[in-house]
């Protein structure tokens, strides 16, 4: 079954048609479930019968904030006096003429210009860090041309171009920390201010939960195994694995992200990061093979670099039990079944749970400066769920999240839902009066069924996703979008999945080194063209790793440091401000002003009871055909068990320094859902055909 896995600006470069296009037969994968190439990923932002009045408008976005626009108006104009006052001086004072030139390079390089990809920052160098989880014995900072040494004992330069900092102090784990760049809030001490500040984010794809096109060489190891098993996700790469497992998985997590990669991110000019994490992360179920725990180390490694790198993070649920989507980076893939099927309420149930934990630990003070967004579900398959049992689950998800962390500013994290490829257009309105909910969207134009699809056609398509967004914020709330890349097709090494058919006209496609500059800039305008749209954003993914099989890397258009290197991902990500207005040549901006209760001000947290009275969960039907009496059949959790806690850091410079207990929230005290004992389940992960209960287990 083939599954969908992941799933120069415009004055200095017009885009010119290019001989270069999509390849015959590149088309849109299949999918489970049904999902074909009429679905609503297809038409989620375009020809929508319930569209909005504003997506059917003529109108265009700019994607700059005022702010944006008059800080690069700023900063250029103040670069230009600051060069005059130098000339001058230089003139005067012959005699000081080596210290004057001194001075000037200093200002015009640390000013923060809006492009200065080709500068290099004033080098500080500071003391170096050493162990204790990355961070040195004494307090250190730096910034570019600072040495840092890491945990493992090897150094690297810090070079920074856009006035970004690192600051981590040994003794004191939880102070201030780093500021990515000048125009970025340093954590801990200045605040991210929605509407204000940009998320120019990318995600960590393929480190907590692997996807083979990501990681393809930790998979090609063991596509021929002892055990004869089919692996084709992380499910049956840890069976593959066996006694290996542990070993195996924590040397990926170990190399693929480390370090130095959160302040490289910085140096790209971006200031936040996603990192998809899966259930595992606390504990697994049964027969679920997968590592525990181990993830969650690594996370919390990532919590202390991106304090350090001024790098904030959005934590994304990716991985749900029974998965929600039926593709490889849920876990497993084949059927849905979550909030589908007869498992599907209880693999729900224990979702909830586990977002509770994921919330607690990250609402502790010690760390809601870092973790300020908490994804609920990720690409959940509203084709299969259904629109009913989706929002109800929404809904759950929702209260049980800020019953653990209050309500208002400050209150625990950012909540994020996923639109479920349907388009912000169609969440107007949903969850009215609810506190800090952030709707997430994957816009991919690699999987919207364009067989013609080139770059220069491409780019103007994503343009017309600035007007949803623009739309969506100005109602919604808070609009990111959480995925997109550069792909203009679905061509790549198991892009599709590792049992889908190679696709005949990809070697173009996948043959990055060849690429020449017409290529390479009509792609930099896609990619210019889905930042501006979006305008707060994370590309996916940072790295895509070497096939041992090709001796290289696949997928370039998804790999942010590939393209940073080679041209079609931009040097400094500001590059995109008003990309969209001059390519659709009108525009509507955003003001920056949110409805109040998106960012938990006046009215955040009162849900419109009517409203939610008609979202229950259980919710009244269950795909694909369960409603009235059989809902009360379904199996289910009990709440009865005992609550889990995350692990917290450890520190060797700071014993003593208080790490939090793992949950911020001593009154949230409800106890976890769990099997009923004595009562018997069908396969949590394979329950789509089993059949109903004719009676509720009681248990013993």
């Amino acid at each position: 079954m083939a599954t969908y896995a992941h799933i120069p600006s415009r004055e200095n470069l017009e885009m010119t048609e290019t001989s270069t296009r999509l390849p015959v037969g590149a088309a849109r994968p299949e999918h489970p479930g049904g999902y074909s190439g009429e679905d609503e990923l297809l038409n989620m932002y375009r020809d929508r019968d319930d569209a909005s009045p504003m997506l059917n408008s003529t109108t265009s976005n700019l994607n700059a904030s005022k702010m944006d626009r008059a800080g690069a108006a700023t900063i250029a104009a103040g670069s230009k006096m600051k060069r005059g006052k130098l000339l001058k001086i230089m003139f005067a004072v012959a005699a000081i003429v080596a210290i004057a030139v001194a001075i000037a390079l200093a200002l015009v390089f640390t000013v923060g210009k809006k492009k200065s990809s080709s500068s290099s920052g004033a080098a500080e160098a500071s003391a170096t860090t050493g162990p204790n989880g990355g961070l040195g014995q004494s307090g250190t900072s730096g910034k570019s041309g600072s040495l840092v040494t890491m945990a493992d004992g090897s150094s690297f330069t810090y070079n920074n171009n856009f006035g970004g900092d690192w600051a981590a102090d040994p003794s004191k784990p939880f102070a201030s920390g780093g500021k990515a760049q000048d125009w970025s809030p340093r954590i801990g001490s200045e605040e991210w201010k929605w509407g204000e500040h940009t998320i120019r984010g990318v995600n960590l794809g393929g480190w907590l939960v692997t996807e083979p096109f990501i990681c393809p060489g930790l998979y090609e190891k063991y596509v021929t195994n002892d055990q004869s098993i089919t692996v084709i996700d992380e499910w049956t790469l840890s069976q593959a694995m066996g006694d290996k497992l542990a070993e195996e998985m924590e040397n990926h997590y170990k190399t693929f992200i480390t370090e130095k990669d959160f302040a490289d991110i910085a140096a790209a000019g971006l200031n936040w990061v996603r990192i998809p994490i899966g259930f595992w992360a606390i504990e697994t179920m049964n027969d679920e093979p997968f590592l525990v725990g181990t993830s969650w180390t690594y996370f919390l490694k990532a919590i202390q670099w991106g304090r350090k790198y001024g790098i904030r993070i959005y934590l994304d649920l990716h991985a749900l039990p029974g998965s929600q989507n039926g593709w490889n980076h849920s876990g497993k893939s084949g059927s849905v079944n979550f909030m589908h099927g007869v498992m599907g309420i209880a693999n729900a149930q224990r979702t909830l749970t586990y977002l509770r934990i994921f919330t607690e630990f990250v609402s502790q003070p010690q760390y809601k400066d870092v973790v300020q967004i908490v994804g609920m579900v990720n690409e959940i398959l509203w084709a299969t769920i259904g629109q009913e049992a989706v929002q109800s689950f929404y809904y759950a998800a929702y209260e049980a999240i800020r019953k653990s962390s209050g309500t208002g500013a400050g209150n625990g994290p950012f909540i994020a839902i996923h639109e479920g490829f349907q388009g912000p257009a169609i969440w107007e309105g949903f969850l009215a009066g609810s506190d800090r909910v952030v709707l997430d969207q994957h816009p991919y134009l690699a999987f919207m069924g364009d067989p013609n699809s080139t770059p220069e056609s491409s780019a103007p398509k994503a343009c017309e996703w600035a007007i949803a967004t623009n739309q969506s914020q100005s109602v919604f709330g808070v609009t990111v979008g959480g995925e997109f890349s550069t792909a203009i097709n679905n061509c790549g090494l198991w892009l599709n999945g590792m049992e889908s058919d190679t696709i005949a006209g990809c070697s173009v496609w996948d043959d990055w080194a060849s690429w020449d500059s017409t290529v390479i800039n009509g792609l930099k305008q896609v990619t210019l063209a889905s930042m501006d749209a979006l305008q707060n954003f994370f590309f996916w993914t940072w790295r895509i790793g070497n096939s041992t099989t090709l001796g290289t890397s696949s997928s370039p258009m998804w790999h942010y440091q590939l393209g940073l290197e080679r041209g079609w991902i931009p040097k400094d990500p500001r590059e995109a401000i008003g990309h969209c207005a001059q390519v659709l040549g009108s525009s509507q901006i955003f003001d920056g002003n949110f409805p109040a209760t998106a960012t938990g001000g006046a009215g955040a947290g009162t849900l419109d009871p009517t409203a939610a009275a008609s979202h229950p969960f259980p919710p009244a039907t269950i795909s694909p055909s369960f409603s009235g009496t059989q809902i009360g059949l379904l199996p289910t959790y009990t709440p009865t068990g005992s609550l889990k806690t995350l692990s917290a850091p450890t520190f060797t410079a700071a014993p003593s320094a208080t790490v939090g207990s793992g949950w911020n929230n001593a009154g949230d005290n409800e106890p976890a859902y769990v099997p009923v004992a004595g009562c018997s389940y069908p396969s949590a992960w394979d329950a789509v055909s089993a059949a109903l209960p004719t009676a509720t287990c009681a248990g013993s």
